[in-house]
């Protein structure tokens, strides 16, 4: 798979998972279908996203991001089996650790070149 292909497929889900939380808040009973759907798109993208190269922080950044696209998907499933607002912790959780990723990965990358 290409990295354009990857590309496109990661801002798809990115958009469909924005939607689905979108339509959790509005109380849609299908939402959490609709975010899952999204979120299993972004985490594969990042699942199939290899490092060839030698870095161990970049390792281990990538290893975080793995975690967040994980806990984006387990937090699908904790709308789907509880019905409150305890997907909300989840969400966070994940949210924090894409976002550091987002920004730190490409910074180490810049370093190792």
């Amino acid at each position: 798979m290409n990295a354009k292909i990857k590309d496109n497929l990661a801002v798809v889900g990115a958009v469909v998972l924005f939607v689905g939380l979108i339509l959790q808040f509005l109380k849609m009973e299908w939402a959490p279908y609709v975010y899952l759907v999204g979120a299993c798109l972004f985490a594969y993208v990042q699942l199939v996203s290899e490092y060839k190269g030698s870095s161990v922080v970049i390792r281990r950044l990538r290893r975080q991001q793995l975690l967040g696209a994980m806990l984006l998907v387990l937090t699908g499933v904790v709308m789907l089996l509880w019905k409150r607002n305890e997907w909300i912790v989840c969400l966070t959780v994940s949210a924090v650790l894409e976002l550091y990723t987002a920004f730190r990965i490409p910074q180490e990358e810049a370093k190792e070149n």
